[in-house]
């Protein structure tokens, strides 16, 4: 086997660390070998104290020599990124993007490179237990595949596609999907609060109970409703919540937000700056 791959960080954030992070709990490559590229001083030298690699304010110092090439910055500063690093990837290496709504034609052109993986983490990623979604350009060369997975089985498990519309698509229901779970945690802690439990009490039966449900779904492999129907007796408890659940139009909102999540993954990718698209009307 040869060398551990040198893995180039540019944008060493929440998901640039939990990459880090990943990286050097399996072994994909060593300490010495990742270079994390960012414009905060003390960040990098946090990453340095906390994990021993490298760190650079110069982004195309940190890709001179790299394998792979992680992007992973705001959409806001993507082009400014973009137009710095455009030509100066080694041919050898492989892009891989995490930045929320660029297609693989952007950053192919933007740096004037054909080999990209575009990426959809989520943010359990940091605790090894996330789930990425990804595509890779025709570009990609199988060893270059079988890298870019490796990379990401460091942040959890990872689902290839062959159709980047599903990358926006999981940008939705994935990568956002842990804020609706710990909107759904804080307001059934805080109704336990309400019924007068103490915080910690409330805190504590909630995270078990979810913690649980989903293990138990897992285990079981049925249908959700048919899980719901065991702990649902004819005029019980959970059949009078889960009526007004329904009555409060539950299903809808949640389906609704995640729609609203798409439109704004594409937006993203469709404006130029990154910012947020001038809104008309109603917002409902």
């Amino acid at each position: 086997m040869g060398n551990p791959p040198t893995i180039a960080i540019i944008g060493p954030g929440v998901m640039g660390e939990a990459v880090i992070s990943g990286l050097l709990k399996q072994g994909v490559t060593t300490a010495e070998r990742i270079l994390a590229a960012g414009p905060e001083l003390d960040r990098g030298e946090q990453l340095v104290q906390r994990y021993g690699i490298q760190s650079l304010s110069d982004n195309v110092a940190a890709v001179e020599q790299a394998d792979v090439v992680v992007l992973s910055v705001k959409p806001q500063l993507l082009n400014k990124v973009l137009e710095g690093l455009k030509g100066k990837i080694p041919g050898k290496a492989v892009v891989i993007s995490v930045v929320a709504g660029a297609p693989i034609q952007k950053v192919s052109d933007g740096l004037a490179h054909p080999c990209v993986v575009r990426v959809m983490p989520n943010t359990p990623a940091q605790i090894g237990m996330g789930i990425s979604v990804w595509i890779a350009s025709p570009s990609v060369s199988p060893e270059q595949i079988e890298l870019a997975r490796c990379i990401l089985k460091a942040l959890g498990k990872e689902v290839f596609v062959e159709e980047e519309s599903y990358l926006d698509m999981a940008t939705a229901l994935s990568g956002s999907g842990p804020a609706y779970v710990f909107l759904f945690l804080e307001a059934l802690i805080d109704s336990g609060v309400h019924l007068g439990f103490p915080r910690r009490i409330a805190e504590q039966l909630v995270l078990e109970t979810l913690r649980g449900s989903v293990e138990y779904y897992d285990q079981k492999k049925n249908h959700p409703a048919a899980l719901r129907n065991e702990v649902t007796s004819p005029g019980g408890t959970s059949a009078a919540a889960l009526y007004y659940l329904e009555k409060a139009g539950l299903r809808t909102a949640i389906s609704r937000a995640i729609w609203a999540a798409y439109e704004r993954s594409q937006e993203l990718g469709h404006d130029k700056s990154g910012r947020p698209p001038e809104r008309n009307g109603n917002r409902d």
